[in-house]
């Protein structure tokens, strides 16, 4: 469920027209919407509910605007960052520490060392190496660091090959059967304090059967470490739960079906459980509002060629994502057409022979399903300035990133000495 209805004819969020958000702020722009997020996190928490005290770890990466991890953070969320730089964003909106968890299998020392100084929750690491990296910062700067490992239990999640994290050809994590030798030699490193176990198989999950696999192995895994006298305290199992893109497909699983999955498969593990939401809580929060620029005859559909590009909503194109397409102002008509941006790349579709609202020249579409992996994706490709984004509340919006002047990307470059002289050598 969203908050993005028609009144009168008209598609508004929350009590804002959407035609007054484009003229006030120009199109492309993403729109987001506050009681969707609230509401997301709810439903969440609920299936959670036999659980004791879950952490909530919003992922970063899914949308790190500042507006919308504020609001997070005020609704309890924790963060999942995957750089220093999601780190400083969700301390910056007022994340607490104590509710990080630092994921990624390229952690450097800088960014090591930042959040050890943070005194975040935990480090999930993803290889020997990293853990005999962060002993060695750790110990330079005598801390002790909160790690769990990474396992990458090798079971297909069956979601889209580029958003597959627990397969054994899959960069993250070690191999589950490699598990106990890499826990005993990170016990016998100086500066770690080895609490946890992580999994998380992959994004925009469909069924439950690969994440219960994936969870009974980890629960397997709990047990033979504690055998080998392990102090297990905390247990990641990620993300991933899929969202409704497409309505005519069947509906994923329930916040209430994967808690009531997750609290059976659990049962006994006596750890601290954690969750990675990213999608499921900004997915269906967000739409990225486009205006035609013209329609041009194809030969077999028309091409409704839009402001928006895939520098700005790159799902389509990286991962042939399906995004409902929505006129803003239906006049209830219908018919196939083929839905492009301006970029200069025939991989700049959003949708071909879709079934969609018929619009002309200056009409407003809104891509919906776009509040995660959205606007973070975004480029300046072909030069084509950041998409702004917007936040609303009931009644009032704001601006939570503004669009820049093209001139400042201009700006951002410079010219060697003897490229403005003139010279050739």
């Amino acid at each position: 469920m969203d908050h993005f209805n028609y009144v009168d004819g008209a598609m508004q969020v929350e009590q804002v027209s959407m035609a007054e958000i484009a003229a006030q702020v120009g199109t492309p722009v993403y729109i987001y919407s506050t009681a969707t997020l609230s509401r997301h996190v709810g439903v969440f928490r609920d299936g959670l509910s036999q659980l004791a005290d879950p952490l909530i770890a919003f992922a970063v990466k899914a949308n790190p605007n500042a507006a919308v991890l504020a609001t997070l953070a005020k609704l309890g969320l924790g963060a999942d960052v995957v750089s220093a730089g999601e780190l400083l964003r969700a301390l910056a909106a007022g994340i607490p520490a104590n509710r990080i968890v630092f994921s990624g299998v390229g952690k450097t020392a800088d960014e090591m060392r930042i959040a050890l100084e943070k005194g975040i929750y935990q480090f999930n690491l993803e290889s020997e190496p990293e853990a005999e990296m962060l002993s060695q910062v750790a110990l330079s700067m005598g801390r002790k660091a909160p790690v769990a490992y990474r396992i990458n239990p090798d079971v297909d999640a069956g979601t889209h090959a580029k958003i597959s994290t627990g397969k054994s050809e899959n960069k993250f994590g070690i191999p589950y059967d490699r598990a106990l030798a890499s826990y005993a030699a990170a016990r016998d490193l100086p500066g770690l304090d080895v609490q946890g176990v992580a999994v998380h198989i992959g994004s925009q999950l469909t069924d439950l059967k690969p994440l219960e696999a994936a969870f009974v192995k980890v629960g397997a895994l709990i047990a033979s470490l504690r055998e080998a006298g392990h102090d297990i305290r905390t247990a990641d199992l990620g993300g991933g739960l899929g969202v409704p893109y497409d309505p005519s497909q069947p509906l994923p699983p329930s916040p209430a079906e994967y808690g009531a999955m997750v609290t059976r498969v659990t049962q006994g593990w006596d750890v601290r459980l954690m969750f990675e939401p990213g999608r499921l809580i900004v997915g269906n929060a967000g739409v990225l509002l486009s205006q035609v620029v013209r329609v041009k005859q194809g030969a077999q559909a028309p091409f409704v060629i839009v402001d928006a590009a895939m520098n700005d909503l790159l799902r389509p194109s990286l991962y042939d994502a399906w995004h409902d397409i929505r006129a803003v102002h239906p006049k209830g008509d219908r018919a196939a057409a083929n839905v492009v941006g301006p970029v200069c790349e025939t991989g700049d579709t959003f949708a071909m022979h879709r079934d969609m609202d018929v619009v002309a020249a200056g009409d407003l579409v809104a891509f919906m399903t776009a509040g995660a992996y959205g606007a973070t994706m975004a480029s300046t490709y072909n030069s084509r300035a950041l998409t702004p984004e917007v936040l609303v509340s009931g009644d009032r919006w704001a601006v939570v990133r503004a669009r820049p002047p093209i001139e400042a990307l201009i700006e951002g470059d410079s010219i060697p000495a003897w490229v403005a002289e003139g010279a050739t050598e």
